[in-house]
């Protein structure tokens, strides 16, 4: 219900004259086992109306995990599963989000799906099913009326065949309009754009409750692992005025105590001063907190941090992501050991107490040196609070190392890297821990099953699809949920499906291997992909966007924003 993408399209949708789009949610499983005990279908929130009686059925794709939850929602709402099973009056399926740039393992149950920006790709896609109602054409007739609008991929237009040793072999284009690569959809000119100027604030407490404000889309960093970075790419900016407006009408129209600024690197925006002391004149009288996330250690400034707390105090996370300098400068992470300790001890010196140490593990050439590394730099983060005078520290003092387990995604320079398996990430989390001396810090770390499970279904192919029908007869649902996940249940459905799940994570891959992603065009060439790729195995930085163009090739496809 937070998610900043559903309200964008949900507004968008609901202001056109003729269209109708209401929300739906996974429910619980005490209330799942409620609805099939007395056979109600899956309902949409608003109205209540049964969810196959819609046109479509959307799903954002945020996370590879709730593939098992998309699934299990259709067979709620009786529509059948797999696309090619459903009849004239049933609805289209479709997605979009980050986790659509690989489709594949979807591939069996999603009619379409919408790659890029979804403001202009959804009115689109709107208008063709006007055409085609009016047609009185079949079913798969407007499928392919939509093959040609940018950004739409309908997997039964294609077909892939595979190599003996299960590498695929070609993936080719069944239908004369259906293009041989699909090309994201950008928005070029971010305040010309529709924004909503009312959010819908619920009766019970969410997980971001709150306005958000969307500064800018895309990255200047080159982070090699961050698959965000890459396929948001050109940076585009939206100008303080636009955003102060938007700020102002949305004060008025929610009422919400907390403003948030959403973006993928907030320091990184051109115009942040600006932007900041404009929200505090609209913030700091109505006692409205105002939080920067996503502020990079290397631009962490007293003023900053000053500006956050003027109303009240929030967290504060910092992510080195590595334990090493040799380690950043692999996933060319651009930040120094001092950047850190200087960022913490702005911190400390402002009055707080707890900062959050956010890592990641099994990353490409780690070595036991790097992760011994994280424990010391968090004894050195603890250093610098015990250099504050005593009469100045908040007493209330809290370390936080955070550990998740790195998973190679699509378009990003290590999609071709061996993952690390089970047995080698629990076993680094429980050196870690031994390394970690000092009882002011705590540690906490991901369940390593579930990021294996997240790296097979990240790099998957079309098998998988079959894997999820299994493991959805099996009862598998809310994965991303510790309590739910059950290990051993996937290790039945890949079973079942004769699948072997370490085929996608447990292997290098060779360059020249067709990749279940290749025919998505993202902007990114891969020509800049494998040159990163070798450079970080040479330990060699990258500059940023705003230092250097490095010819990632957007420009070439898309421009807009920095790279026009």
């Amino acid at each position: 219900m937070s998610h900043l993408g559903m309200k964008i399209l949900y507004h968008l949708l609901n202001e056109q004259k003729d269209i109708c789009c209401e929300r739906v949610f996974a429910p619980w499983v005490d209330m799942e086992e409620e609805m099939r005990k007395e056979n109600i279908p899956l309902f949409s929130l608003e109205s209540k109306s049964p969810v196959r009686e819609f046109d479509f059925v959307g799903f954002t794709l945020q996370y590879e995990m709730s593939f098992s939850n998309i699934i299990n929602m259709l067979d709620l709402a009786e529509i059948p599963l797999l696309s090619e099973d459903r009849g004239e009056d049933e609805p289209f399926v479709c997605c979009g989000g980050p986790c659509a740039y690989n489709p594949e393992p979807l591939a069996d149950f999603v009619d379409f799906f919408m790659l890029g920006e979804g403001e202009e790709i959804m009115l689109d896609v709107m208008q063709a099913h006007r055409e085609w109602k009016k047609s009185g054409e079949p079913r798969k007739a407007f499928l392919e009326r939509i093959l040609k609008i940018e950004g739409i991929y309908v997997p039964c237009f294609y077909d892939v065949s595979y190599n003996d040793d299960g590498t695929i072999k070609a993936f080719e284009p069944n239908h004369k309009d259906a293009p041989k690569k699909i090309k994201k959809r950008i928005i070029k000119d971010l305040d010309s754009v529709i924004y909503p100027d009312k959010f819908i604030v619920p009766f019970m407490e969410i997980v971001h409750d709150r306005i958000m404000l969307e500064v800018f889309r895309g990255c200047i960093r080159g982070c090699r692992f961050c698959q965000a970075g890459m396929i948001y790419r050109p940076v585009r900016e939206k100008t303080p005025e636009t955003l102060l407006d938007y700020a102002k009408k949305l004060i008025d129209s929610t009422g919400y105590e907390e403003m948030s600024i959403s973006s993928l690197s907030t320091s990184d925006y051109t115009k942040l001063k600006e932007l900041t002391d404009g929200l505090l004149e609209l913030t700091e009288d109505k006692k409205i907190s105002l939080s920067l996330p996503s502020l990079r250690l290397d631009n962490f400034s007293m003023e900053l941090m000053q500006k956050v707390q003027k109303v009240r105090k929030s967290g504060l996370t910092f992510a080195p992501e590595a334990g090493t300098q040799r380690l950043r400068d692999v996933i060319n992470k651009g930040i120094t050991e001092e950047d850190l300790l200087r960022a913490a001890s702005i911190a400390f010196l402002g009055g707080y107490g707890g900062v959050k140490l956010y890592f990641m593990m099994g990353l490409p050439t780690e070595t036991e040196e790097d992760l011994a590394g994280i424990a010391r730099l968090s004894e050195k983060v603890l250093e610098q609070y015990f250099a504050v005078p005593k009469e100045q520290r908040n007493k209330n003092l809290k370390i936080t190392v955070s550990t998740s387990s790195f998973v190679p995604k699509p378009f990003t320079p290590f999609q071709w890297v061996r993952q690390n398996g089970v047995r080698e990430l629990e076993e680094k989390q429980v050196f870690l821990k031994n390394e970690i001396k000092s009882k002011k810090v705590s540690y906490n770390w991901h369940d390593a099953q579930l990021s294996v499970m997240e790296g097979v279904f990240a790099r998957g192919d079309r098998r998988l699809s079959k894997v999820l029908l299994c493991a959805q007869k099996l009862g598998a649902k809310f994965d991303g949920w510790h309590e739910y996940f059950d290990w051993n249940l996937w290790m039945q459905a890949f079973a079942d499906a004769e699948v072997d799940p370490y085929f996608y994570n447990l292997r290098d891959r060779e360059y020249s291997e067709i990749l279940p992603w290749d025919h998505i065009d993202v902007g990114v060439s891969k020509e800049f992909l494998i040159n990163e790729n070798e450079k970080a195995k040479r330990g060699e930085v990258t500059p940023n966007c705003r230092e250097k163009c490095n010819g990632c090739g957007v420009i070439q496809g898309f421009g807009g924003g920095l790279c026009g």
